[in-house]
């Protein structure tokens, strides 16, 4: 049965009350701007707000989601280049601006999706987009000096036809821009599909085993974040008439980094205001001290790290906030929990295939084989722990059924589909939910929030609202229910004791659905109230919702108890599997833990 977490929605119509609030205030500021300042800021302004919102799009990139990128400059560039290049060489007509925007825009996003590509893929660090990002800035940059008269190579392009427009509507466009960015960035980051983006930032192999493609979410973000700086690029072009590979190049794709960096990460209007204000304070820097003004602004960026590792964005939002004291609530501790009336998880029967089929797996690295011809299988209803001492293989080999990858040889398949070379997103698809030994959660996140990434794939997310509700299996719901977690839905996972977090995750794999669950050492550090608790609610889903389990345990004691049926593993090889009478009983299994005296008490 799906159960329905409710909580409160009075928040997001209190955020979104102070977002319009922020909004008109900043439109107001735009609107007299001109009025009250000399031509030459206002000029120096107009270029600020473009960049400010560049510096929004890395703020999502790399505070929200953890993809330090220095390649926005690039993509600004290419927006100014096709600005500059269609307006030198076609002229300026309505067909002619649109047909440059587009240019730029489709250029940028599909550049921006090529280098995600290249950079998300599964297993890549998380260091290889900034490299690549960098070596985009510099092929950027190669490629306009080889131009020539095309694109002005090293010299760019200027003097070209571009809008006839007063300062002061350049100074509203371009200042809208930015506002209207930013408030876009931020219905994305408080949104559902915002908590997505958090989740990867905090653990994205945990968010992988949800069944997520975070690949493509990543290159996705990465491709509208670059479209988004290619269209702030041609506003760029158009104002200032001039466009040079300066603007491509990685000084100031390290530029921006800075200015999200002393703006504050994850804060959206911290990097907007850095950049507007260091951007135009770095104007006059440079007229009056052009040899220092760049050390100056280095100083008081290692100044504000060191004093201030978020940044100033974190005080700023608390200043706002003050000013605008407006009623919030917080999703309570005391949400309700409701049972709909609409099935969702169904029996397996088990007459079909196989849950869990593995057939002569071998794992080696090198010459070390750790798992050698292992083959067994498991059926719907069956709880199956699997026992061995320590370097047995296990985990191993929990990571062989669940990664199409891991493996070196043999064949492993879930529910009767073979899992190939299928990563773990993929198998997750299949019915597949693991638990890891050290409890895998989102930090960041409150338990309300990380149950919802848990269902991402079955609910998506929206990429405006955030629901008030959440729907989770009957499963998942007996896990918050017998373990306090209905109680503190809104508070912080990092505020979890560690049996808590244990339980978070169980939880929230179950709120996957799956239809085999692998669970390696669950109650590990747990009490002993708490591990019978856990034992109880493993039989109770093999028994009430016929999964199939594959359990890792030490406890011998608490395998007996709860195991359909038991496998030895040793030196990386099966040598017993049987009912749970017939593995105690094994004398095969003392001779195996002889020299552990707690096991072979357990298994007596």
């Amino acid at each position: 049965m799906r159960s329905t977490v409710s909580l409160p929605s009075e928040t997001r119509s209190s955020e979104l009350i102070r977002l319009g609030c922020v909004c008109l205030a900043a439109l107001g500021l735009v609107g007299i701007g001109p009025l009250c300042l000399g031509e030459y800021s206002v000029d120096i302004l107009i270029r600020s707000f473009l960049f400010g919102a560049v510096a929004v799009t890395l703020d999502i990139l790399w505070g929200y989601t953890g993809i330090l990128s220095f390649g926005q400059s690039a993509f600004f560039a290419i927006g100014a280049y096709a600005g500059g290049l269609i307006f030198t060489h076609l002229g300026l007509t309505p067909l002619d601006a649109i047909l440059a925007v587009g240019i730029g825009l489709i250029v940028a996003s599909l550049l921006g999706a090529l280098v995600g590509w290249l950079a998300f893929g599964y297993g890549v660090s998380d260091l290889y987009v900034s490299v690549a990002t960098l070596v985009l800035c510099v092929v950027v940059v190669r490629i306009l000096y080889a131009g020539g008269t095309f694109t002005g190579s090293s010299s760019g392009l200027s003097g070209f036809t571009t809008f006839d427009l007063s300062m002061p509507v350049w100074f509203a466009l371009t200042g809208s821009f930015l506002v209207i960015v930013a408030a876009l960035g931020w219905l994305l980051v408080h949104s559902d599909a915002g908590t997505l983006f958090v989740s990867i930032r905090e653990n994205e192999q945990r968010a992988r085993y949800f069944g997520l493609a975070t690949g493509r979410i990543k290159i996705a973000l990465f491709a509208a974040a670059a479209a988004i700086a290619a269209l702030a690029g041609f506003g760029y072009a158009s104002y200032t008439d001039v466009v040079a590979p300066d603007l491509a190049n990685f000084k100031f794709g390290t530029a921006i980094v800075i200015w999200v960096a002393l703006g504050g990460r994850a804060t959206l209007l911290g990097p907007a205001i850095a950049a507007v204000l260091i951007d135009f304070i770095s104007a006059y820097l440079s007229g009056s001290l052009p040899f220092i003004w760049e050390l100056l602004v280095g100083v008081v960026f290692i100044a504000v790290i060191v004093v201030m590792p978020q940044g100033l964005g974190p005080g700023l939002a608390r200043g706002v906030r003050s000013m605008l004291p407006l009623r919030s609530v917080a999703p309570s501790s005391a949400a309700q929990l409701s049972i709909a009336s609409q099935p969702v998880i169904t029996a397996q029967s088990d007459h079909g295939p196989s849950a869990i089929a593995v057939t002569a797996l071998s794992r080696h690295y090198g010459s070390l084989r750790v798992l050698d011809d292992i083959s067994f299988t498991a059926q719907a209803g069956e709880l199956v722990s699997l026992v061995g001492p320590n370097g047995a293989g296990k985990t191993t080999l929990i990571r062989c059924i669940s990664d199409g990858t891991e493996r070196s040889g043999g064949d492993v398949a879930i529910l009767g589909c073979s899992i190939g070379r299928l990563t773990p997103e993929y198998c997750a698809r299949l019915g597949l939910g693991r638990k890891f030994q050290t409890p895998t959660v989102f930090e960041a996140l409150t338990v309300a929030q990380s149950l919802r990434i848990a269902r991402a794939r079955i609910d998506p997310p929206s990429l405006w609202r955030r629901a008030d509700t959440i729907n989770l299996p009957q499963a998942a719901l007996q896990v918050v229910q017998a373990t306090g977690l209905a109680e503190q839905l809104a508070n912080p996972v990092r505020s979890l004791s560690h049996g808590g977090k244990q339980a978070l995750e169980l939880a929230m794999v179950l709120a996957a659905e799956p239809r085999v669950l692998l669970l390696d050492e669950p109650t590990a550090g747990l009490t002993k109230a708490e591990r019978r608790l856990i034992g109880g609610i493993l039989v109770d889903l093999v028994a009430r919702h016929r999964l199939c389990i594959l359990l890792i345990e030490h406890d011998l004691d608490f395998v007996r108890q709860i195991s359909s049926r038991i496998i030895v593993l040793h030196q990386g090889r099966i040598v017993l599997d049987g009912d749970v009478a017939t593995v105690v009983g094994s004398e095969l299994v003392r001779t195996i833990y002889a020299g552990e005296p707690q096991a072979i008490g357990a298994m007596t």
